[in-house]
């Protein structure tokens, strides 16, 4: 009888299937991006940092907590601990956890770490490069404390359009109130305003607080971020010019200013260049646009300076908006640097996609039921019992609707709501921000990057596209909106999620100037999104369910 079973071919193409998928599963195991391990014991501790006793947030006995390094792809696992008596959150202003909005750490994505609790955070920083920071997200821990900066280190290999420096300092400034937390809290709870801030901090301390010592003839690269309530800010080193060269993750052409603004939640890198007279310089962080100018020093040390500063600290600009606007305009993308890879920045082209559709973003301040409260398009964020992709995996219903918020302004009378637009993965979407109010305005969206296309004076309207800068701005995480004014982004929903939009003036997002855009695809797809952690916390409507058992 004829056989029509080869055992010796069957044999030997099993073998070299089952070699070959050996060979593949221990190569992707050696190429898997590496990790790093942090734990964080988040505890009350007394601090000083304008002189008069405060009960701050502490990471790691800390403040501000610990400076996070990593390099591109790699995996950040932080286990944080609650040893607080209110719960307590972590959120990562700039990172943009791709297909994994579940790590984002704000309260429409995550359950609070409730006291003597803890969780653990899995964070990749996947195609990143730049200069973030994260920061406390619940109620007003921000200004306790609990944030720090991240710096995202490019790969080897990976070409930087700068020397290396001879040294990197991080500058966290913004300004500061000596009333704890709950008493902030509270105050915004009763329906007021926040009173206007103390003073300014630089690292958490005041005047003269940090030394930052260098050496004559050498460069050196500084990080400095607006981890602040309420005000923008101006920095300048007295008698230095800086080198713009990196705004949140983006190379940019290295121009050279004298001061820079840097408004809530933005971050600048500029090379500084040790070329004068050996002795110290005053390092200045003074609040723009604010009758009442506030200012804080460090201290620039030239290695072997026996002089020290002297004489007031140099001013700066004000509230003159004009010189503002003409900065904003000259920072512009470094087109031929590569970014978080080989490939040229600029080889991403996009002002030569159309945006499929327009969003139109107008901020508030109404009141409601005699409060105070801010809005975005008329609605003012209502916090639900249950975070909203929590609500929106498990099918819970009740909690929101797509569609809580309209894309456009409507003019009508403000009203409270948990408010979620909605959003096809794979838009392309030109969003405008339109200020009518009389102070500059700064907008953060999680999960992404954006194109800054343009921004002008009064009512955006379509023939104002036709100032866009189309070929070379800068992509960024945070924008400001000048006063009576309008700024137009391009961003690409490519990250599935939900994902928070908010004001950066911790006041008008603690009062409702924030939504979140659920960035949706049918696909149930590793490659489109993650599923909900294993370790997520579960709470609200939400309790009793289970995540999944791997």
């Amino acid at each position: 009888m004829k056989s029509y079973f080869n055992v010796s071919s069957f044999s030997s193409s099993f073998i070299l299937v089952l070699v070959t998928t050996i060979l593949v599963f221990f190569t992707s195991v050696k190429c898997e991006d590496p990790y790093r391990f942090f734990t964080w014991k988040v505890t009350y501790g007394d601090i000083y940092p304008l002189g008069v006793k405060q009960q701050g947030i502490l990471i790691n006995g800390q403040f501000p907590g610990p400076q996070i390094d990593a390099v591109t792809n790699e995996n950040l696992i932080i286990s944080v601990y609650n040893y607080l008596t209110e719960p307590f959150l972590i959120s990562w202003n700039g990172i943009q956890h791709r297909r994994n909005s579940w790590q984002d750490g704000v309260a429409g994505t995550n359950c609070p770490i409730p006291p003597r609790k803890n969780f653990t955070y899995t964070l990749q920083v996947k195609d990143q490069i730049g200069s973030y920071f994260y920061f406390p997200s619940l109620g007003m821990h921000k200004a306790a404390g609990a944030f720090g900066s991240i710096r995202i280190w490019s790969r080897p290999g990976i070409p930087v359009p700068f020397p290396p420096p001879a040294g990197d300092f991080t500058l966290l400034a913004g300004d500061w109130s000596k009333l704890g937390h709950r008493r902030l809290r509270r105050v915004l709870e009763n329906g007021h305003n926040l009173p206007f801030p103390d003073g300014l901090l630089i690292n958490g301390r005041g005047w003269n607080g940090n030394t930052f010592t260098v050496d004559q003839g050498k460069t050196y690269r500084f990080r400095i971020s607006n981890v602040g309530l309420s005000t923008s800010i101006n920095f300048r080193i007295q008698g230095h010019t800086l080198k713009l060269v990196e705004v949140e993750g983006s190379h940019t052409l290295q121009n050279t200013y004298s001061s820079l603004d840097i408004h809530l939640g933005q971050t600048y890198s500029v090379l500084v260049t040790a070329n004068q007279p050996v002795k110290d310089y005053y390092v200045v962080v003074s609040t723009r646009f604010t009758r009442r100018v506030l200012t804080t020093t460090s201290i620039l040390h030239y290695s072997y300076s026996r002089i020290g500063v002297s004489g007031p600290a140099p001013p700066g600009p004000t509230l003159d908006i004009t010189s503002s606007v003409f900065q904003a305009r000259t920072i512009r993308w470094n087109l031929t640097a590569s970014g978080p890879r080989p490939n040229p920045q600029g080889s991403y082209h996009y002002g030569l996609i159309k945006p499929t559709r327009t969003i139109m973003l107008a901020n508030s301040a109404p009141y409601i039921n005699g409060k105070q409260r801010y809005a975005v398009n008329s609605v003012s964020y209502l916090e639900p019992d249950t975070p909203l992709k929590l609500a929106d995996y498990f099918n819970i219903p009740g909690v929101f609707y797509v569609g809580g918020i309209p894309t456009s302004p409507t003019g009508g009378n403000a009203y409270l709501q948990t408010a979620v637009m909605g959003a096809n993965f794979h838009e392309y979407v030109e969003i405008v921000f339109q200020n009518w109010e009389a102070s500059v305005q700064s907008w953060h969206i999680d999960g992404y990057a954006f194109f800054v296309v343009g921004f002008g004076s009064g009512q955006w309207t379509p023939d104002s596209r036709g100032r866009y800068n189309l070929r070379d701005t800068v992509a960024r995480t945070t924008t400001q909106v000048y006063p009576k004014s309008w700024t137009a982004i391009y961003v690409a929903l490519d990250n599935v999620g939900m994902w928070n939009i908010r004001s950066e003036n911790w006041e008008r997002q603690y009062l409702g100037q924030q939504f979140y855009l659920r960035v949706y695809t049918p696909s149930k797809s590793l490659r489109d999104e993650y599923p909900v952690p294993k370790n997520a916390l579960l709470c609200g409507r939400a309790s009793g369910r289970v995540t999944r058992p791997f």
